[in-house]
C-alpha cells in the first residue's frame, strides 16, 4: 500500500515553475531573514539556496533527497553555527515542501500570513535564475564571510506558533528593510532595538 501511494506521488509530481519557485524562495527567505537574523550578504545567498532547491523538485522523491542534501550543505556554508542550529530545529526551513493533495505545499504558510514580508527582495530575486548548486561542492564557502557572530536577535519570536497567523495574532514587529538592504539609519536587522517598523505588507 505504501509502495502504490510512494509511485503515485512519484508519477504526479512536476517541476515547479520558475516564477513560482522564485516566488516562493523570497516568501520563504524572508522568513528565514526575520528568525535567523540573517545578514544583508546571507539573504543573498539564502535567497539563491532556496530557489536552486525549489528548482530542483521535479518529483516527491526529490523533497528529502540530493538536492534537499545540497541545500542543507550549502546553508552550512552560509549560516554561522548559531544561525544553523537554530535552523535545524524549525520545521518549516528545514523541510519546508511536502507533496499534499497532488500539489507543492510549504509549511511556512501554516505559521505566517500570505502576501506579508519582513524585508524587500534581494537582489537576487531580479537577477538570479538558478544553477549554483550544479556547480563543485560548498559554493559559498568563500563567499560568505560577514556572519553574525552571537544570537543576539532583538526581533525574532522567542517561540513558534503551532497554528496559522490570523490578523489578529500578536506577532513582534520587524524593521523593514529597503532597497539595499539596509534598516533604518543604515543598520542591519540585528542591530535595531525593540519596536522596529512592521512587516511590509508586499514585495518592492
Amino acid at each position: 500500500m505504501i509502495l502504490a501511494m510512494m509511485m503515485v506521488m512519484t508519477i504526479s509530481a512536476k517541476a515547479m515553475p520558475y516564477e513560482r519557485a522564485k516566488d516562493e524562495a523570497l516568501f520563504l527567505s524572508d522568513k528565514m531573514a526575520y528568525e535567523l537574523d540573517l545578514t544583508d550578504e546571507q539573504y543573498e545567498a539564502v535567497y539563491e539556496i532556496n530557489l536552486d532547491y525549489l528548482l530542483c523538485l521535479s518529483v516527491a522523491d526529490d523533497l528529502l533527497g540530493s538536492c534537499w542534501e545540497r541545500r542543507n550543505a550549502d546553508l552550512r556554508d552560509v549560516l554561522s553555527d548559531w544561525q544553523y542550529d537554530k535552523y535545524l530545529t524549525i520545521e518549516y526551513f528545514y523541510r519546508p515542501v511536502i507533496w499534499r493533495d497532488e500539489a507543492w505545499a510549504f509549511l511556512v504558510y501554516d505559521h505566517y500570513m500570505r502576501d506579508v514580508f519582513y524585508f524587500t527582495h534581494p537582489k537576487a530575486y531580479l537577477t538570479y535564475k538558478g544553477g549554483h548548486n550544479l556547480m563543485h561542492d560548498h559554493f559559498y564557502a568563500d563567499r560568505i564571510a560577514n556572519k553574525p557572530a552571537s544570537a543576539e536577535h532583538q526581533h525574532a519570536p522567542a517561540t513558534h506558533v503551532d497554528a496559522p497567523v490570523t490578523p489578529n495574532s500578536a506577532r513582534p514587529a520587524a524593521p523593514a528593510r529597503p532597497a539595499g538592504g539596509m534598516g533604518p539609519g543604515g543598520m542591519r536587522p540585528g542591530g535595531m532595538g525593540p519596536g522596529g517598523g512592521a512587516p511590509m505588507g508586499g514585495r518592492r
